[in-house]
């Protein structure tokens, strides 16, 4: 993940990190000077924050959400900083840290909520994306990273020397493919859409596959599916699934896992707690293993005094001292340079020739890690989609370069884009032009079921669903009734929401909205946003066809329900176009 660090002049104590090979463009220096108003960080640089001194005045209370693994840590420093009377500008410190689970907050903070603190820590950095991406979204400002840990693969030592450790060294997807081959060895995750180890992992899978030649990512699809069949909810619950003893019956049980996707500091935490004969040993990957790198964020910091946010980096400045150092390496953190400290290594399983330390390793990129958990979303989770087609007489046009209509074009995308679900995914159909059902501008042809269903003839859903797309023909004279239909088809996807899976629209129109007596544009808008619900999504993936149809106009259709718009020159992208787009929109769910 990106890296955060102060400048060396921040602080006597301040880390030393070594070059990182890809890092989050954040100008630390000017991030503090906005943060507080041009005060913290001169303050810093020349030495104004005092440890110790006179605690006369009240103590500057700051808030503290972390990430549930790194918590203690936190609470032990702020038990040390109370004790010693450590105060920032003369001012005693009374912080204050809780335990919350860094997705929870992310979402709290897209919402524009999450004024009762000051400062978030979570795991990685990679959940600061999530919670600003939206433009209501709580402002956040990294201003350091405290610790880092990198992330394996944990096995119960029994597993462990099956599979050659130590001396063996696997790739990820050469381990994965171990782990994942029948039920010799179970390997279990956190949900990646909940869990920084377990999207960055799978990430890895990926890129490790892709490497070796899977490019169609058949095998990184296939041990999502595994892993899915073993996922716990959080991080926290991950280790509550290992078999708890070397009994037949615990080794034997189908519910136990014997490998599990981890931190090291994880593993270190598991290991202090047990015996040794129970204790985990560590993989780590060649190919490398990704940091989390706990970045020391402040939360909507021109909502903070002065005196709050001086505090809070002086907290954070804490954990580049060597007493700050110190409590991280008892709790199995390594340094925020993410150097592997031999102590914190063998106690969480680690022993040579495993590559424990991997210099220079390039971390997944952002996107690489938002297709990951795209591919997650439509591989694991089901999805639930309405797909809406424009049957206007425009759709007869020829397409350029081809002997086809956009219509037959456009029916052949769909009939392959639905070659790419499962029999769990719910699908249906809807038809649009003018004035096809009476005053109504649109056609319910097949209702959104599942794809595996059989109706009373034993005929499954996706044989009725094809044959309904090949029977799709353009309405002559027919114009293009986009609003309406769009509103309609909206408030009849939440009225059949299905909790636990992606429920989604997907609209496909080749031109504007011709039906002069529809609701208007900024109505339409105005009536999605007034409709949204964050508890039950359904973003509206919004598809123009062609040069006749408004990319704008569907961008802000799509927009206004969390969904995004695409235009397409040739209707045989159309496919390609809608499985990106689930992949987009689910990753941001």
């Amino acid at each position: 993940m990106g890296r955060h660090s102060l400048p060396d002049e921040y602080g006597a104590a301040a880390p030393d990190p070594r070059p990182r090979a890809r890092g989050r463009t954040v100008a630390i220096a000017t991030v503090l000077v906005l943060a507080v108003a041009a005060g913290t960080a001169v303050a810093g640089r020349n030495g104004l924050l005092p440890l110790g001194g006179s605690c006369a005045d009240e103590a500057v209370r700051v808030d503290v959400v972390a990430a549930p693994d790194i918590a203690p840590a936190l609470i032990q420093a702020a038990d040390h900083i109370r004790e010693k009377e450590v105060t920032s500008d003369g001012h005693c410190m009374d912080v204050r840290v809780t335990p919350r689970d860094a997705y929870q907050v992310a979402d709290a903070l897209r919402a524009g909520k999450g004024g009762e603190y000051e400062v978030w820590v979570p795991d990685s950095d990679l959940w600061l994306d999530r919670a600003g991406s939206d433009s209501d979204s709580t402002p956040v400002t990294p201003t350091g990273n405290i610790a880092a840990t990198p992330v394996g693969v944990a096995m119960l030592p029994s597993a462990a020397r099956s599979l050659g450790w130590p001396s063996k060294t696997y790739t990820w997807a050469e381990l994965t493919a171990a782990a994942t081959a029948g039920e010799k060895l179970r390997l279990g995750t956190a949900d990646p859409a909940r869990s920084a180890p377990g999207l960055l992992a799978l990430t890895m899978v990926g890129a490790s596959a892709a490497e070796a030649g899977d490019e169609d990512n058949t095998q990184v699809a296939e041990a999502a599916k595994i892993l899915a069949s073993r996922m716990s909810d959080s991080d926290g619950q991950v280790l509550d699934t290992l078999a708890r003893d070397a009994s037949g019956t615990e080794q034997g049980n189908p519910r136990r896992n014997q490998a599990l996707i981890l931190t090291e500091q994880a593993a270190h935490r598991h290991n202090a707690g047990t015996e040794e004969e129970g204790g985990l040993d560590l993989f780590y990957p060649k190919d490398g293993t990704p940091l989390l790198d706990y970045p020391f964020t402040l939360v909507d910091e021109r909502g903070q005094s002065t005196d709050e946010s001086r505090a809070a980096v002086r907290f954070m400045t804490f954990f580049g001292e060597p007493e700050g150092r110190r409590v991280l390496a008892r709790h199995g953190f390594r340094p925020e340079s993410g150097d592997a400290e031999e102590a914190v290594v063998t106690a969480a399983g680690g022993r040579t020739p495993q590559p424990y330390e991997q210099e220079e390793f390039e971390p997944p990129a952002p996107e690489a890690m938002q297709e990951t958990l795209g591919m997650w979303t439509i591989t694991v989770q089901s999805a639930r989609l309405t797909t809406v087609v424009d049957a206007s007489g425009s759709m007869a046009q020829p397409v350029p370069g081809r002997d086809q209509s956009r219509m037959d074009v456009t029916k052949a995308s769909l009939i392959q884009a639905l070659s790419q679900f499962t029999p769990d995914d719910e699908i249906g159909l809807w038809e649009f032009a003018t004035h096809l059902d009476g005053d109504k501008d649109f056609r319910k042809l097949v209702e959104t079921r599942r794809l595996g269903d059989r109706d009373e003839k034993g005929k499954a859903h996706r044989e009725k669903l094809t044959a309904a797309f090949g029977d799709l023909t353009p309405v002559p004279d027919g114009a293009t009734g986009l609003y309406d239909t769009t509103l309609a088809a909206y408030r009849a996807a939440q009225d059949s929401y299905v909790s636990g899976k992606f429920n989604a629209l997907v609209i496909l129109t080749d031109g504007v909205n011709e039906d002069p007596g529809s609701i208007s544009r900024s109505s339409l808008v105005a009536e999605l946003e007034g409709l949204r619900d964050p508890d039950r999504p359904v973003p509206v993936i919004a598809i123009a066809v062609g040069p006749a149809a408004d990319k704008e106009e569907v961008k802000e259709i799509a927009e206004a329900t969390g969904g995004s718009g695409h235009q397409v020159s040739d209707p045989a992208q159309i496919h390609a176009v809608i499985l990106k787009a689930i992949m987009e929109a689910g990753s941001t769910l």
